[in-house]
């Protein structure tokens, strides 16, 4: 297995860019996820260790394409009717248990194996049966002139050739890669094991849901999001709870969280304030680089190593406290690196053009990534019409309930005026 480097979170400095910062998760980081085997009914959402290379031709042998009478293209009159036997019926499953005859038409279905002939070499075209006309005692079959050699017919490996790599390493499985996997016949599949997250909460006005709340104290969110968001990535999570604001409890759960886990992930606590003791604690056990990125809402995000003297380093991050800045900070920075580490070939998630339905005013030289909400169709441009989505403050949760996106508006942006085309990142491409 990989091992973290020191260097590989170091990035402190200037304000960078959002497309800067996963630059370097894609450069720096390592898959730290051991391979497992796993059956291929149990594949769906894992993330593949091995390429897929097929070992047979899929389809692994010729067969028709339509119902009809499968011939040989040699047998047939170009220019008028052909008058052929029918020797035959071959459906799925039930080859033609002879070689197919010269000058002799059979009968078969879709997806049927073609007949072979004397030698191996059979019939090479599939006439469809809406062009052929059946005789009364269905001994004979009429085939019209004009058809080509092979119409019809599908070769064996007509959709992937033996040897051919059909799947790679990284990638993470959905139901039709499943489906590809079975089409070359494996059972199981090598697949890189859940990525294990460790996952807590600090502060002494944090309570648990369920639990009365004295005044001045709240209930914690952000565990919540936060967790769900890891385990809708396929991330195996432990949830610490919450955490008092208390130096050597944050620091003897860090320490023994990271003998049990590839990462740990917290929100806030990471600041210089008095009562911020995760900060102090991770340095403490490792390293702890703060990421100034460009973006809104959000604030700088934790990435460090909390390092072992008998295992591999275990990665640590910390995201913004307020509830809209920590789930930004996770789906632009935190997934991708949990998603690297996890064995994922990350890239940049898709963006599609929507059009904007409100004006909005912003900053140059950040990104800010707009709540909003699809509805219809803009009739000017034809594009999605995205309408923003409650108000407006990292801390306001209730602004990304009923939303499906962020409109992302770049850098050099200061001002957007409504009916303008724009990016939109769907939530449904971040979880």
């Amino acid at each position: 297995m990989a091992q973290l480097t020191d260097d590989c979170f170091a990035f402190d400095g200037p304000l960078i860019t959002a497309a800067a910062a996963l630059d370097h998760i894609l450069t720096k980081l390592v898959c730290v996820a051991e391979p497992e085997p796993c059956p291929v009914s149990k594949a769906l959402g894992r993330i593949l260790a091995q390429d897929v290379i097929a070992p047979l031709p899929i389809p692994p042998y010729a067969n028709s394409a339509v119902d009809g009478f499968a011939v040989f293209h040699a047998d047939l009159s170009p220019d008028s009717d052909t008058i052929l036997p029918i020797g035959g019926r071959v459906a799925a499953g039930r080859p033609l248990p002879r070689p197919q005859k010269r000058a002799e038409a059979v009968q078969i279905f879709t997806g049927a194996p073609m007949p072979l002939g004397d030698g191996g070499k059979g019939p090479d075209t599939v006439m469809m049966v809406e062009d052929c006309i059946i005789s009364s005692d269905r001994q004979q079959v009429t085939l019209k002139p004009g058809i080509k050699a092979g119409a019809n017919c599908r070769p064996a490996g007509d959709d992937v050739a033996a040897g051919t790599r059909v799947l790679t390493q990284g990638t993470r499985l959905r139901p039709q890669e499943v489906g590809m996997i079975a089409a070359c016949g494996l059972a199981e599949v090598q697949v890189f094991a859940p990525l294990s997250v460790a996952l807590f909460s600090t502060g002494d006005e944090i309570r648990q849901p369920g639990n009365p709340i004295p005044n001045g104290t709240l209930y914690d969110s952000n565990r919540y999001t936060i967790g769900a968001a890891l385990q809708a990535l396929g991330c195996a999570v432990e949830d610490l709870g919450i955490l008092p604001d208390d130096a050597a409890v944050i620091r003897r759960t860090l320490s023994q969280a990271a003998t049990r886990h590839a990462a740990i992930v917290t929100t806030g606590g990471m600041s210089m304030g008095a009562e911020d003791h995760v900060r102090a604690a991770v340095e403490a056990l490792g390293s702890l680089n703060f990421w100034r990125v460009a973006i809104k809402p959000g604030r700088p995000i934790g990435m460090g190593l909390i390092r072992q003297e008998d295992g591999p380093p275990c990665a640590v991050i910390g995201l913004p406290g307020n509830p809209v800045a920590a789930l930004t900070t996770f789906a632009t920075l935190a997934r991708p690196v949990l998603m690297t580490l996890a064995g994922l070939t990350v890239t940049a998630l898709p963006r599609f053009r929507v059009c904007a339905d409100f004006d909005y005013k912003k900053k140059t030289g950040r990104r800010e990534f707009v709540r909003v909400r699809l509805d219809g169709v803009d009739q000017n441009t034809g594009l999605p019409r995205a309408i923003k989505h409650g108000r407006s403050g990292a801390g306001v949760l209730s602004s990304l309930v009923g939303a499906d996106g962020f409109v992302e508006l770049p850098e050099d942006d200061t001002y957007l005026e409504s009916g303008t085309a724009v990016d939109f990142l769907s939530f449904a491409e971040v979880f």
